[in-house]
């Protein structure tokens, strides 16, 4: 009989974040995978935990991945948990647990502590629809790919939650300022720790306070989408560039027929469908 995969979350700072579940859990399972033995090392003996562990984490998580899931298919019961929060949430987590599904392997998980809910939660802006871009790729490994995901945010009307190590924020901030402009953002740092920090503001403020002063600590930056009247306003001077000629013919392109896009680009341009006709009759 098959073992099971437990995605066991782990305090991202905080020991008494943990869960009775999660430590029962750690205690019972055959097999501990970590993203880091050695930083794992110190939470299991914290609880006493005396389960064996494995190394898991990002260049070897295909290979290990094969490997740990032979395991459980020969029975053994693996947790799988990584440096601080919930796995599989930017880590390499969901290769384990994607070939676990390929191989009919069944997987669980057990919540608890994520920096990206818990900075959401606290950060004082719009929670019902976010977003998560975790880190951005570095101009170094993949500046195509940054540039490319920076653009794609530009129109993003959810809440943006980004992480970012102490000394690239400011980059980061710079490059989202120049992408979104200067929007509304709480910086969330050392969460669940003594020094915790969240503070609302926005990319001009917090470039200008880090001007001189260093960033410390990891970040998590919660970020403001574009509101609809923004969106809205962009779309106006959009349609505005065209003529009403043009503009019709990008719903009619769509397969709209003449008298629904006559509705759509008066309502589009804020006039009368009366004015959209009197316009095309000029343009014949």
């Amino acid at each position: 009989m098959a073992g099971k995969l437990y995605l066991c979350a782990t305090p991202i700072g905080n020991l008494e974040d943990i869960t009775y579940r999660v430590l029962r859990t750690l205690g019972e399972v055959d097999l501990i995978a970590a993203e880091d033995t050695r930083h794992s090392i110190k939470l299991l003996n914290h609880f006493q935990i005396k389960t064996p562990m494995t190394s898991y984490h990002e260049y070897n998580k295909v290979e290990k991945a094969r490997y740990l899931v032979e395991k459980l298919l020969s029975g053994v019961n693996v947790a799988l948990i990584t440096d601080a929060g919930t796995p599989g949430i930017s880590d390499p987590g969901e290769e384990l647990v994607r070939q676990c599904y390929e191989a009919g392997v069944e997987v669980t998980s057990l919540p608890g502590p994520a920096a990206c809910i818990t900075a959401l939660t606290m950060s004082g802006l719009s929670t019902r629809r976010f977003c998560f871009e975790a880190f951005l790729p570095s101009e170094k490994g993949d500046k195509k790919e940054r540039l490319r995901i920076l653009e794609e945010l530009k129109g993003e009307t959810r809440t943006i939650i980004v992480y970012e190590a102490p000394h690239h924020l400011v980059k980061t901030l710079k490059d989202l300022r120049e992408a979104l402009g200067n929007r509304r953002l709480t910086l969330c740092r050392e969460l669940t720790k003594r020094y915790e920090t969240a503070w609302q503001t926005t990319f001009d403020e917090a470039l200008a306070a880090y001007e001189t002063e260093e960033p410390k600590g990891e970040w998590v930056l919660v970020i403001e989408g574009k509101s609809p009247e923004e969106l809205r306003r962009e779309e106006m001077r959009s349609w505005e560039e065209m003529s009403i000629e043009e503009h019709m013919a990008v719903y009619e392109d769509q397969g709209v027929d003449r008298k629904e896009a006559m509705k759509r680009v008066a309502k589009d341009r804020g006039i009368s469908k009366r004015e959209v006709y009197q316009a095309l009759l000029q343009d014949e």
